[in-house]
């Protein structure tokens, strides 16, 4: 239950900070921030620029934790933390959203400039603006909301802006939780806004595991008039990519309709470029596969039959084949659909969308897998347009100003 009257005033003051919610989301649009895998300099600039931002507001107390990255110019990857001044209350509500970003990728599919955001028919266009900096502003707004309204709250409002989240968070999130001040208690409310739909009714609470590998394939380089003399890397990594894709869904058969898809998928991906010419049999060959799996198997099993799969590949085409994993995350128990932040969640967005939202399980994987390992009862959750990752990207302005009514309304909850 929470005051609607205090509902009413927050909700009509984050209608007033549409425009400065569209120009806060420009002005982080046009401060990348991207991982040194993806080629990037890590969140450090982003970060500061919304440290500064809150500290200008004298919104409340900010702490930043880094993990330490010699990779990035910085040396390290920021994950700020904002908290009411004074705050030390036993209980919070926590909203955690991301500061990285994946990279634009080809220049030509974009009709401008991904890094200049800008406002067509209620779109607010740019890389990042939906993943994740429309929520990132829409629980930046409901806190200040909340703020500024000296609206009660029992629990106290937090938020948290963590990096790395494009790239398994191994310096955000999961960095944080290990942290002597991590902040957080499994006795708190915890809404992670990165995944959703684009009528609101989504509430994740579990997550399929996530497994990543490249399969460096080496054999003889050759001339392309004779193939004789060679080990042709790229046919036999070929084989073996249409092998694994018929055989690991026959090993891995089980379905269950908490996800959708309800099945494990198993999809080739990457392809590295192997010689520069065409008339060069290639001696090596790498591709990827993205791997989704229901939390029933374990992902030794299933690393187990891409072996099996790969030793008959080099036995017949006499080739040596490696199998590096590149990110897997073993699915953790899911969270309860009657825990309470479910059932806060649910309030909400029937409050705001006049919608009732189910709790389901994806196939993506989100930083509350971090959270669920540890036994925080954490739920995922954003109304949101499914343009994450592509060209054009876009989020709806209508959708970022709702979601940040239905946090402010978490805030508000006794």
């Amino acid at each position: 239950m929470i005051d609607e009257k205090a509902f009413q005033r927050v909700a009509g003051r984050i209608d007033a900070y549409r425009r400065e919610m569209i120009g806060l989301q420009i002005a982080l649009t046009a401060v990348p921030a991207i991982a040194p895998e993806n080629g990037g300099d890590g969140e450090a600039a982003k970060a500061e620029m919304l440290r500064a931002y809150l500290a200008q507001r004298h919104l409340g107390e900010i702490e930043v934790i880094t993990a330490p990255d010699d990779r990035v110019s910085s040396g390290g990857r920021p994950n700020l933390i904002l908290r009411r001044p004074g705050d030390d209350a036993v209980r919070h509500t926590w909203i955690i959203s991301h500061l990285d970003i994946v990279p634009p990728g080809e220049a030509g599919l974009w009709d401008a400039d991904p890094y200049r955001a800008y406002v067509r028919d209620g779109r607010l266009y740019g890389r990042g603006t939906v993943d994740n900096q429309q929520d990132l502003v829409a629980s930046l707004f409901a806190f200040r909301a909340c703020h500024e309204e000296g609206a009660p709250t029992s629990r106290a409002p937090g938020l948290i802006f963590v990096a790395d989240e494009e790239t398994a968070s191994r310096y955000g999130l999961d960095y944080l939780l290990r942290h002597p001040r991590n902040p957080i208690r499994r006795t708190d409310l915890i809404c992670v806004p990165d995944s959703g739909n684009e009528t609101g009714d989504l509430i994740e609470v579990a997550e399929k595991s996530i497994l990543w590998v490249r399969f460096r394939t080496l054999g003889k380089q050759c001339h392309g008039s004779k193939p004789h003399l060679g080990k042709n890397a790229f046919l036999a990594a070929s084989h073996l990519t249409v092998r694994l894709h018929s055989l690991l869904p026959q090993r891995f058969p089980a379905s269950d309709p908490l996800f959708d898809p309800p099945e494990s998928t198993f999809e080739p991906t990457r392809k590295d470029a192997n010689v520069p010419n065409v008339n060069t049999i290639p001696g090596e060959d790498n591709f990827y596969m993205d791997c989704r799996i229901l939390p029933r198997y374990e992902l030794e099993s299933v690393k187990a039959a891409m072996n099996e799969t790969a030793r008959v590949v080099e036995h017949e085409l006499g080739v040596t084949i490696e199998i590096v994993p590149v990110q897997e995350v073993q699915a953790p128990p899911a969270t309860d659909s009657d825990a309470p932040i479910v059932l806060a969640l649910q309030e909400a967005i029937a409050a705001v969308y006049g919608v009732q939202a189910e709790p389901r399980g994806i196939g993506a994987g989100t930083v509350a897998a971090y959270l669920r390992q540890r036994d925080y009862p954490a739920a995922v959750w954003c109304r949101t347009t499914p343009m994450a990752h592509q060209p054009n990207e876009f989020c709806l302005i209508d959708d970022m100003v709702g979601n940040a009514k239905v946090f402010a309304h978490l805030f508000l909850q006794e």
